[in-house]
């Protein structure tokens, strides 16, 4: 069985905290920005989510890390939105982006390109289709995607 990484582990550590204030667990990154370590947990609700939410989360979810240390070093938490371009992790996110712009990157390109934009037009559960500006419609596999989020142009 393979090691679960720090995002997996703190994940399932979020997870009651999130559901408890009614929210959604959209992600969690542990990234490394400079010399200083970030745990981001990204949380949605519909309608969006609220600073007392990010704090509904973040204090007792704090108090857990603190005493579980899943984490060897110090780092900074910070619970938030995911935003806008919120990324496309879950079947669930693939189901609710129908028929919303998208962009998608394959971990290995396609005729030479590994970033494409459309409208996500349908998905299955194992692949996703997009219609593009040319009125194309490209199938994708999910095992195909590295990164997919909802796009906003203004």
């Amino acid at each position: 069985m393979a090691k679960k990484s720090i995002s997996e582990i703190v994940a399932e550590i979020a997870l009651p905290f999130v559901e408890q204030a009614d929210c959604e667990l959209v992600d969690v990154e542990y990234v490394k920005e400079g010399s200083d370590w970030f745990l981001r947990i990204y949380i949605d609700k519909p309608g969006g989510v609220t600073l007392d939410d990010c704090e509904n989360v973040s204090r007792p979810l704090s108090d857990k890390l603190d005493e579980l240390d899943p984490i060897s070093h110090n780092f900074y938490l910070e619970v938030s939105s995911p935003g806008l371009e919120r990324p496309l992790k879950k079947p669930a996110d693939f189901t609710r982006a129908i028929g919303s712009p998208v962009e998608i990157r394959l971990y290995k390109a396609v005729d030479g390109v590994k970033k494409f934009e459309g409208e996500l037009v349908a998905f299955d559960g194992e692949s996703l289709t997009i219609r593009t500006d040319k009125d194309e419609n490209l199938k994708f596999t999910i095992d195909q995607i590295s990164k997919a989020k909802k796009v906003y142009k203004f």
